[in-house]
């Protein structure tokens, strides 16, 4: 079953990374976790194009390292795997080798080239990867039992409190393109990534150079502009497989009809940051933060960014307190050209300054506004035609008890 959106993008009702032809995924329990499913899986049934974006943080994690010069040299994976549990980051030379050892058994299960695996991990930082439970989950790779898109959702999850997924289809060259999509994230999410791992695929043949673009892009639009703590962490990545199996003529920025299909890329980008906004650790609500009127995209982002970044303001939200003074504080140390005397803001069609000002508003409806589960933060800056929009969450006591008891 499918719907329409406004782009006549088609929306596959519990749409997943399999939902395009010619991949299938799978997961179990290896015992990285107590009980939890925490080793997954993807496989192409050809080798795919790949592409990948990563985190900035300095620390980046040995399976990240692997992944990132196994896509290097051939632009191609035909497998994925992942652990839960264990991030296998900051763990030096042995590090390398057991993400290393990861690769070439995987590679030897499926019977794919070694290269054209990727490894990712999640979990604990500083901890060495417990090889034994990597053979385990290997072992189970080709286990008709543990197949399905819905044990790979749950095996990469970690503090998540639900999986998060999506796919679409879409015509192009007289054939339907389906892309899919699966992701985790929840705590230590902030611009340029953080704990957030995020696999795409589609069965559309696209041009690496293209699709590398359109995912770099399409990040900076997306992923990135998603925030729950301000933390960034070590081991994001988010990996898109396009493996042709559709035969469509090969896509590249010339084809007549990429945009329609990096309309329908982006809408899954989009679908999966905001899934992981909304799942923020201990969160109640998602916030959308929406600049318009600005003088460029930069600025339109990073006031975006700089609102939703705001510990008050999500504090605010969560106690339903109609504090508009936080979001105008947030946009003044947004380090942007901004004139204060144009600024209007609204929480939602509520409207609580204008050109700098305030304005009369009802606090009572204010407060049963900030009481839904979606709430959005609108800001015009009055000196342009730009925009953006940042996702993130409410900041709430649930998500200090969690943070404070991780390790035990």
């Amino acid at each position: 079953m499918v719907a329409v959106t406004e782009k006549g993008i088609h929306i596959v009702n519990n749409g997943h990374v399999t939902s395009p032809q010619g991949f299938s995924a799978g997961g179990m329990h290896a015992g990285f976790r107590k009980t939890k499913l925490d080793f997954g899986w993807i496989h192409s049934d050809t080798p795919a194009t790949a592409a990948g974006v990563y985190t900035l943080n300095a620390f980046q994690a040995a399976p990240l390292k692997v992944t990132k010069e196994s896509i290097e040299k051939e632009n191609l994976i035909q497998t994925v795997v992942v652990n839960s549990g264990v991030a296998n980051s900051c763990t030096g030379k042995q590090g390398i080798q057991d993400a290393l050892e990861t690769q070439a058994l995987a590679a030897e299960k499926m019977g794919v080239a070694v290269d054209h695996v990727a490894v990712s991990s999640t979990g604990l930082i500083g901890v060495p990867l417990p090889m034994e439970k990597i053979h385990t989950g290997i072992e189970a790779m080709d286990d008709s039992n543990h197949a399905s898109p819905d044990n790979f959702e749950n095996a990469i999850l970690t503090t998540d409190t639900v999986t998060k997924h999506i796919a679409v289809e879409v015509e192009i060259d007289g054939k339907t393109i389906t892309i899919g999509g699966a992701a985790k994230g929840s705590g230590m999410i902030d611009p340029n990534m953080a704990t957030m791992l995020s696999f795409i695929t589609t069965d559309a043949a696209v041009d690496h150079d293209s699709l590398q673009k359109a995912l770099s892009d399409t990040t900076n639009k997306s992923f990135n502009m998603i925030t729950i703590d301000g933390d960034s962490s070590t081991n994001d990545t988010v990996l898109v497989l396009a493996n042709g199996q559709q035969n469509n003529k090969v896509l590249n920025e010339s084809h007549p009809q990429w945009a329609s299909f990096l309309q329908a890329f982006q809408y899954v980008c989009e679908g999966l940051a905001k899934q992981i906004a909304r799942d923020g650790e201990g969160a109640t609500k998602l916030i959308e933060v929406n600049v318009g009127s600005a003088p460029s995209d930069n600025v339109a982002s990073q006031v975006a960014k700089a609102v939703i970044s705001s510990n008050l303001v999500k504090a605010a939200v969560y106690g339903t307190d109609p504090n508009w003074g936080r979001i105008v504080t947030a946009v003044g140390y947004s380090e942007q050209p901004i004139d204060p005397d144009k600024v209007s803001v609204s929480l939602g069609d509520i409207a609580v300054v204008k050109e700098g000002l305030p304005v009369y508003f009802d606090e009572t409806y204010a407060k049963q506004y900030l009481e839904n589960e979606t709430v959005e933060l609108n800001v015009d800056l009055g000196n342009g035609s730009h925009v953006s929009t940042a996702w993130g969450c409410d900041l709430t006591y649930d998500y200090v008890k969690i943070n404070a008891s991780y390790r035990t």
